[in-house]
């Protein structure tokens, strides 16, 4: 299990983050060797596996993600698809460059609920020079029923 964040100190320095590719970077957060994503520890989801051109993080929605009515907030399905759908860009990054989000876009298609075990499964369609184009699901571990779709483009900016 990846070691999270507590604060910035604790992040990877940029020019580390430039010295690997794309992959080495996920696959150090993959193996415990990097820090995780704050962000994670926050929305209760962890990287779970890895490919060339997939992400999969694996969580299960709780109370503290929950709207006024009681149901999990779309929020959570946005910033986990996000967060697969990018990484999954992110393993084609080239050393000495990263990723941002420009745009992406969810269909939430059933409540997942909660404390329900799901995985979301980051895509890529499309990793070139400058951007990345990537797809993703949000399925429950158990039933395998489709919960949410998304789709991202990212930057792909050369820094080094």
């Amino acid at each position: 299990m990846p070691t999270l964040a507590q604060s910035p100190a604790d992040l990877l320095p940029m020019e580390t983050v430039l010295s690997m590719s794309g992959m080495e970077f996920m696959q150090g957060i993959l193996d415990g060797k990097h820090p995780g994503p704050p962000i994670g520890a926050t929305m209760g989801y962890t990287l779970h596996a890895l490919d060339d051109g997939t992400a999969t993080f694996r969580g299960a929605p709780e109370f503290n993600v929950t709207n006024p009515m009681g149901t999990v907030h779309g929020g959570w399905y946005g910033t986990l698809l996000d967060s697969a759908m990018a990484c999954a860009v992110m393993t084609r990054v080239p050393r000495g460059a990263v990723y941002t989000t420009l745009e992406y876009k969810i269909n939430i298609l059933r409540p997942i609920p909660l404390g329900m075990t799901i995985d979301c499964i980051g895509t890529v369609n499309h990793a070139g020079r400058s951007t990345g184009v990537a797809t993703g699901e949000i399925r429950g571990v158990e039933d395998g029923k489709l919960y949410a779709s998304g789709s991202t483009t990212c930057i792909i900016m050369q820094l080094a």
